[in-house]
């Protein structure tokens, strides 16, 4: 009998991952307050999960500016750090192992979120369109408003947050995480700096693709020195994406070329989100070998991958981990019902961002569903 593909063991870095299934990382809004903070009930949502060959947790901000959603938990303040022990000792306890992801969200913030502050970006254009998720005036009732106008960051500023990362993995190495994620993606700050119609910088940040690259480099080589192994590091990439207004003139000829510089650098894996909306185009197979080609180490792939898909994907060689997003929201026990090939439950999409356990932690395993 054939091996499954998704159920083959596989090494990264330090750590011997048991299956290719990755569960990415999905904002849920329920950190404590005030604050910020991871609390137990995510460290149950995390270990409820821990089946997976790897959890990316969800995108935990870096620094104060660094912040772009209500309720979301920071990585920047002693507290912070304790709060995420909390869930990497409940995962580890559980057998799983689990990297932070990493987040500055640049422009796509709101100044209710930032105290009365500006979001800052690599330029001073707005995400015209864009919302973000922020607590109403009594802190409590939640909604979706315009992202504010943003800010350049000086150079100086520039090497200022290149040193919050630095921090920030250092941190994640102090909470108990096996590794750290970039979230250079999605429009998030990295990706400001990347795509060149975010980017209209005449400085060493912006205008050759060498110089939209350099933040991305830079904060790379921070993760690597405040994690201390460069297999611990893993970057997020969306080089098709048009998410959140960043767009880029010739994305293949720019991603390859961060696949490219990232690999010299040694990180321990690239996580490509492919568009995941519906309708959304398939991201060719021809740029996927490329990546391939240009990356030596492993490769992640996520967008509305189905059991069949990620077989595929593995078997064909370009993709090393498959991740399922929604699917490990309703279905804590995703690689078993994979591996068995048994019903999907239905997440409730209104539970998605804020609140409790409902929603989060009260999706039964498919054991207790049929009992």
């Amino acid at each position: 009998m054939m091996k499954d593909p998704l159920f083959q063991a596989l090494r990264l870095g330090a750590l011997t991952l048991p299956n290719r299934i990755v569960m990415p990382p999905m904002t849920r809004s329920r950190a404590s307050q005030p604050g910020d903070e991871a609390n137990a009930l995510m460290a149950e949502y995390y270990a409820q999960r821990a089946g997976a060959g790897l959890i990316v947790s969800e995108g935990t901000y870096i620094a104060p500016l660094g912040k772009g959603y209500a309720w979301t938990p920071g990585i920047h303040t002693p507290a912070q750090v304790a709060g995420w022990r909390k869930t990497t000792d409940a995962v580890h306890a559980a057998g799983g192992r689990i990297f932070a992801q990493l987040w500055h969200v640049g422009r796509l913030s709101h100044a209710s979120l930032l105290g009365g502050g500006q979001p800052v970006s690599s330029s001073p254009i707005q995400a015209v369109g864009v919302n973000v998720f922020i607590a109403g005036e009594d802190g409590r009732t939640p909604g979706f408003v315009q992202a504010s106008a943003p800010r350049a960051l000086s150079v100086d500023e520039i090497g200022e947050v290149v040193e919050q990362y630095r921090a920030a993995a250092r941190n994640a190495m102090a909470a108990g995480f096996d590794g750290v994620e970039l979230h250079g993606a999605n429009g998030y700050l990295v990706n400001q700096f990347i795509d060149s119609n975010a980017n209209t910088r005449t400085d060493e940040y912006g205008g050759t693709l060498e110089n939209r690259l350099r933040f991305l480099g830079e904060v790379a080589q921070a993760l690597i020195d405040g994690s201390g192994d460069a297999s611990r590091v893993g970057i997020r990439l969306a080089p098709l994406t048009t998410l959140n207004g960043c767009v880029d003139a010739d994305p293949e000829t720019t991603y390859l070329a961060a696949a490219k510089l990232l690999g010299e650098l040694g990180v321990g894996y690239l996580h490509i989100a492919e568009a995941d909306w519906d309708d959304a185009p398939l991201m060719p197979a021809a740029f996927k070998r490329k990546l391939r080609a240009a990356f030596p180490s492993v490769l992640i792939y996520a967008g509305k991958y189905t059991a069949a898909r990620a077989r595929e994907a593995i078997a064909a060689g370009w993709a090393d981990l498959i991740a399922f997003g929604r699917p490990f929201v309703a279905n804590p026990d995703l690689p078993q019902r994979l591996r068995t090939g048994a019903p999907l439950a239905e997440h409730d999409r209104a539970t998605l961002f804020g609140g409790g356990a409902r929603g989060l932690t009260d999706y039964p395993a498919l054991a207790e569903s049929l009992a």
